[in-house]
């Protein structure tokens, strides 16, 4: 009893913060049609989401907006794991989570609405310590092969816009990083954050200065929810707002990423 009282006490202080409360119940329907929130929840994504090496338990920035959303919706959260953002937006049809945190991209987005960005990340490129490549501007010539995460953000974008290299695909980030070693592949693409760790604990490679594109990582939902869709995009400019994002970030040590403007 004394603890429900705290949690309810914690709840009326943590509203008072917010401009965007608990939703109506035709949005809560909506969003959660089943009764419970299932977010999507990309593991292979360390900028976002992380596990305690100890206990397993998820955290990171988009946990943490999981578990505000389901609060505001007055439902339990169920996270749906995945290791690879391109096995989530290939689930956007199938009805297996209510809600996803991924980048945008004009092709998802003929699936699901997005929010607004609510962080935004760098796609880097790691080389052998030994190579030639110097500078980003190398990195698109004829023989050059591009270990890559399938599906992922940056290998939309690099399928769109790459004219001389090659991809070479894993099925997740985590792969992607074996491929490249394994295969002695001139380049890996991947999230700046990322590369530049895996970088420091792999001796004989190094990052590349700059980035090859900017990733802008937003909410989503299955397009033909218009009412949860708006007050997604609300829910996300409330909690950078408030600076959930940016405490978030912190707690997880993401230094690399920021938190992403308020939309226009």
């Amino acid at each position: 009893m004394i603890e429900r009282i705290l949690l309810l006490s914690l709840a009326v202080l943590l509203g008072s913060c917010r401009s965007v409360g608990f939703a109506p119940a035709y949005v809560t329907h909506e969003i959660a049609p089943n009764g419970t929130l299932r977010a999507a929840i990309n593991f292979g994504n360390t900028v976002l989401a992380q596990k305690d090496p100890k206990t397993g338990e998820a955290r990171g920035v988009s946990v943490d907006l999981a578990h505000e959303l389901a609060w505001r919706l007055q439902v339990p959260l169920d996270i749906v794991p995945y290791d690879a953002a391109g096995k989530v937006t290939a689930d956007s049809t199938r009805r297996v989570w209510d809600v996803a945190f991924f980048a945008i991209d004009p092709k998802r987005g003929e699936e699901v609405a997005y929010s607004a960005p609510y962080v935004i990340i760098e796609g880097g490129y790691v080389v052998p310590a030994e190579s030639p490549i110097k500078s980003i501007d190398e990195v698109d010539r004829e023989g050059v092969r591009i270990a890559v995460s399938k599906g992922s953000a940056y290998d939309l974008y690099l399928s769109r816009n790459l004219k001389r290299a090659q991809l070479v695909y894993a099925p997740s980030p985590q792969t992607s990083f074996v491929l490249f070693a394994k295969e002695k592949l001139p380049v890996l693409a991947g999230v700046k954050a990322a590369v530049i760790e895996w970088a420091k604990a792999n001796p004989g490679y190094r990052v590349l200065d700059g980035r090859f594109m900017v990733i802008e990582q937003a909410m989503a939902i299955p397009k033909d929810r218009e009412r949860g869709a708006e007050y997604l995009r609300k829910f996300v400019e409330d909690v950078k707002a408030n600076g959930l994002v940016a405490s978030s970030l912190a707690r997880s040590g993401q230094k690399e990423a920021v938190v992403a403007p308020p939309a226009k």
